[in-house]
């Protein structure tokens, strides 16, 4: 079989798929500087005369897909197939799989560095200090920085899947207290406690957000709940814009009703005139959709796919595979 990976894949992970199901082609997205809208991939498939794809961000739609139904799967690279039309795929009896946990390990290190970083003022602090406002009076810095410790704080996690599991996993050596919120998730032993979504608003320090997008979760973070929230409170959210009311949480920071806010995702991306209100106050932390971006990611997305695609090819008549030199 020939396999079209547009994915980020490295020489390993490729000699491995090649060793056991077929030709690959590489045509990896980042070189064309952006990933292929669904002509662009039409063309590709076409040209390849793939028989399989692995994706990452790529446009990969019901069109592409009733275009091309002698795919027998569609391998993607990242936590949820969002950019897949996996009904259709369901339809045509192609198999999707894809790449839970891979930026796990990256999100939840720059949840802990971020959460520090805003704690002790790090940012202003190297700001004040770039601008020579150092003069003399050896205190003014400690008195204008002073910040605080992430030890014995609660955190409460709004979804608990592989990444916040992994957060928690990290801050426990602080130590910091654990509260989570997700309804197919349950106490891991007796150290984290499972709670209400409203207790996490009410009682929590810091209440991170780790939700996928689906009909019942967009906006599901509301006026009603963000007003629960702690004046001292950090809002946290390296899941998806679309599960928050940025107006309630933009009206909450401007208004100093909670501490500030830990932003990776925006409404808009790139942003608009509403999103840059968060990013520009000086109690929002934002950074740009990075919080998984590492190149070890890359590596661990590999690992986890190629892992399935050889168990799923196991399962399959080799014939139907054409591996006629296995």
């Amino acid at each position: 079989m020939t396999i079209l990976i547009t994915a980020p894949y490295n020489e390993a992970g490729r000699r491995e798929l090649e060793s056991c199901l077929g030709k690959v082609v590489y045509k990896v997205w980042k070189e064309n500087g952006r990933a292929f809208n669904a002509a662009e991939l039409n063309q590709l498939l076409d040209e390849t005369a793939a028989d399989a794809l692995i994706t990452e961000h790529d446009e990969v739609t019901e069109d592409v897909i009733r275009k091309h139904p002698q795919l027998k799967f569609i391998g993607v690279c990242r936590g949820t197939p969002s950019n897949v039309a996996v009904k259709a795929a369901a339809e045509l009896g192609i198999e999707v799989l894809h790449t839970p946990a891979r930026n796990a390990q990256a999100v939840a290190e720059l949840f802990v560095a971020n959460v520090i970083t805003f704690l002790r003022k790090t940012l202003p602090a190297m700001e004040w200090l770039k601008q020579r406002n150092w003069q003399k009076g050896a205190h003014a810095s400690y008195l204008q920085f002073k910040g605080n410790e992430l030890a014995g704080k609660t955190i409460g996690m709004v979804g608990f899947g592989a990444v916040g599991q992994r957060i928690a996993t990290l801050v426990q050596a602080f130590p910091c207290s654990i509260k989570f919120y997700d309804p197919y998730q349950d106490a891991p032993g007796l150290v984290y406690e499972k709670t209400s979504l409203e207790a996490i608003f009410e009682t929590c320090d810091i209440v991170s957000i780790h939700l996928p997008v689906n009909p019942s979760t967009i906006g599901m973070i509301g006026k009603e709940l963000i007003d629960k929230m702690k004046p001292d409170a950090i809002f946290i959210n390296t899941a998806r814009a679309s599960v928050v009311d940025r107006y309630a949480l933009l009206a909450a920071v401007e208004d100093n009703r909670i501490r500030g806010a830990i932003l990776d995702v925006f409404d808009h991306e790139p942003p608009d005139a509403i999103d840059y209100r968060l990013i520009d106050h000086p109690n929002v932390l934002a950074t740009p959709h990075t919080a998984g971006a590492t190149d070890e990611v890359e590596d661990h997305h590999v690992t986890i796919l190629n892992e399935k695609l050889l168990s799923w090819a196991k399962n399959q008549p080799a014939k139907s595979l054409h591996l006629s030199n296995q």
